[in-house]
């Protein structure tokens, strides 16, 4: 156990900030409050920064655990770590959150003290939930991100915020109250094996999963499945998704994207496959054909799109059909694959938002029709746009390339049939994506407004340019960041596949039964 309790101090220091900015500064002082929120993302980042360099590439569990007992009634401890899968994510939090911060320095012109206070207490609850080993810990911090993120829309969104809120708000409370229900039917399961222990410890449970009767499993697998499906979101779950992100600020769309999201895939990986390993088999091929669905089904309605901020919103569903499909191909290369796709996501995609929201704030128009030409008139804008379409179309030597090779592969050795339809997905993505350029990018400069714009200035790429490195290092040496994963991927893979024999056993005994 760390002498140093590193993982709270990352987590919390965002909400000490957002306490401070909202009871000790004044509404007037837009520019320390900006100053010290960029302070505050800067540091955390800073500080996040040794698990890095300090982590155990060669240790499967968990690491920088803190533990301490917090509602001894019921079992429930204040139980903190991180492993390879979770590393990643919580060091994309902390860069995300600068970037987020910065970038609404022109975009929100009012209510702004409130604002910042908003999106500290948002980062609190969004690396809470990477780090907690306590499953009631973990409900708690999902919880949290809610709140603050429905008023990142419902204040600071467009025209249509407050529907847009309202719908993300219901959406995911529903999932989240179902999983709630999971969690408690996981824990009274336990208690009822007879093991005599009130615990919501992660740890301990992994070991209890697979003793739990596989007609209970289902049902606790189903209620998991709602909340975190809805977070990913899934198809059909996906319907919250591009209001939220056409209404959202720009801050929030990228935040969305690039975190928050992921909360509903981490939210497989960690609980629902190797908690109920058995449940997790039975569901393959529905979990398979569900992603595929979104595959295609995102592609081509991101192709319709005459948004460019609903296009963006809509290929979403297309990539994290991908990072589900590597997932649920169960073996270390597809899980890898979706685990480095996750991470890909939010920086291409958080990325694309970003620069959606830079030509926003110009001409205040985000359709596709308006432009035409701009690369006439903002050539560094332009070069920046096409590398992150083409890092999020998986251009070789960029970072989307990578995991999508690697669940193409897992998806192969699953079956050729799943890789043969998320190879149609790539080349959708590929469609709509350089259709886009072409159509915002080339052509006649026809619109006079456009003519007026003007190019990407210091602190636009500066905010970017850490996503952009980011993109070719992973394109170009993915070893880093594989290297911090593969051992906690290939622990998980283990444990829901050591419960596919037995699983097969029951199942022949049954079948043997019936025809009797």
């Amino acid at each position: 156990m760390s002498n140093v309790p590193l993982l709270t101090l990352i987590t919390f220091l965002p909400a000490v900030g957002a306490v401070i900015i909202m009871l000790f500064m004044k509404k007037e002082q837009t520019k320390a409050i900006k100053g010290f929120a960029t302070a505050v993302a800067v540091l955390d980042f800073l500080i996040s920064l040794p698990l890095w360099f300090n982590f155990d590439q060669s240790e499967a569990g968990f690491q920088f655990v803190e533990k301490v007992s917090w509602i001894p009634t019921i079992g429930v401890s204040y139980f903190v770590g991180i492993d390879g899968i979770s590393v990643l994510l919580v060091l994309l939090t902390t860069l995300t959150m600068i970037v987020g911060v910065v970038c609404s320095y022109t975009a929100i012109e009012e209510r702004e003290k409130e604002y910042y206070v908003c999106l500290l207490l948002l980062a609190t609850g969004m690396l809470g939930t990477f780090i907690a080993l306590d499953i009631f810990l973990f409900y708690v911090f999902f919880e949290v991100t809610l709140v603050p993120m429905y008023f990142l829309i419902g204040v600071w969104g467009g025209p249509r915020k407050l529907y847009a809120a309202i719908k993300f708000f219901l959406y995911t409370l529903f999932g989240s109250v179902l999983m709630l229900l999971g969690i408690l039917a996981f824990y009274f399961a336990n208690l009822k094996l007879g093991t005599g222990t009130l615990t919501f410890d992660l740890v301990e449970l992994y070991g209890v999963g697979p003793k739990i009767p596989l007609s209970l499993q289902i049902w606790i697998f189903l209620a998991f499945f709602i909340g975190f499906a809805i977070k990913v979101p899934m198809f059909p779950f996906h319907t919250w998704l591009p209001d939220a992100h056409v209404e959202a600020p720009t801050a929030g769309s990228v935040i969305l994207a690039g975190i928050l999201l992921k909360m509903g895939t981490y939210g497989f990986v960690r609980f629902a496959l190797p908690l109920l390993p058995q449940a997790s088999q039975v569901f393959v091929p529905f979990m398979v054909l569900l992603s595929i669905i979104g595959i295609i089904y995102g592609a081509l309605v991101a192709m319709a799109q005459t948004d460019i901020k609903k296009l963006v919103a809509y290929s979403s569903v297309s990539h994290l059909g991908f990072v589900m499909l590597g997932i649920f191909a169960l073996n270390d290369q597809g899980v890898l694959g979706g685990q480095l796709q996750m991470i890909n996501h939010g920086i291409s995609t958080g990325a694309l938002f970003l620069l959606v929201g830079v030509v926003y704030e110009r001409r205040h128009t985000r359709l596709i029709s308006d432009y035409g030409g701009l690369s006439k008139v903002v050539p560094v804008y332009t070069v920046l746009f096409a590398i992150t379409m083409l890092s999020s179309i998986g251009l070789p030597g960029l970072n989307g390339f990578v995991g999508e090779f690697l669940i193409l592969i897992g998806a192969f050795k699953k079956s050729y049939v799943y890789a043969a339809f998320a190879v149609i997905g790539i080349v959708l993505g590929a469609a709509y994506m350089l259709w886009l350029f072409q159509r915002v990018f080339f052509g006649n400069l026809d619109n006079p407004e456009n003519e007026k714009l003007t190019d990407c200035n210091t602190r636009e790429v500066l905010y970017l340019l850490p996503l952009i490195i980011l993109m070719f290092w992973i394109g170009l040496y993915p070893k880093p960041f594989l290297g911090r994963m593969e051992a906690s991927v290939k622990k998980v893979v283990k444990m829901v596949n050591a419960a596919e024999a037995p699983q097969k056993a029951a199942l022949g005994k049954m079948t043997k039964l019936e025809k009797r």
